[in-house]
């Protein structure tokens, strides 16, 4: 997780068993994060698709987020990576919601059952 000065902590695993048995401990390495040039923009709308290779993940905003959209949502930024890189974030998302919910509460990704509960 990034710090409040941009770096993130990351900890490196052994590569093999054998690392395993050598290695005392986990190392954190501080790795400086430069984000002055990020673009952010908000998307509710994600598809998933790729290649044996790679993993293909486009991101758009849905105007219309109850019930079948009458037209098409625009895909506005696409993100490529491999499939470590994936299961990483995958992890990193997890832990994250994870902490959320124990704050929060648990979140309902089911729109119509959240619309029901407020009202």
């Amino acid at each position: 997780m990034p710090d409040s000065n941009g770096s993130i902590a990351i900890e490196q695993q052994p590569a093999s068993a054998d690392d395993q048995a050598a290695a005392p401990a986990q190392q954190q390495v501080q790795i400086q994060i430069d984000d002055s040039k990020v673009a952010a923009c908000y998307s509710n709308f994600c598809r998933i698709s790729g290649t044996p290779e790679e993993l293909i993940i486009d991101f758009g905003l849905n105007p219309q987020p109850f019930g079948v959209p009458t037209e098409p949502i625009p895909v506005t930024q696409r993100i490529i990576t491999n499939f470590y890189t994936a299961k990483r974030m995958l992890h990193a998302l997890a832990m994250t919601l994870q902490r959320h919910e124990g704050v929060f509460g648990v979140l309902e990704t089911d729109v119509q059952k959240r619309v029901t509960h407020r009202g």
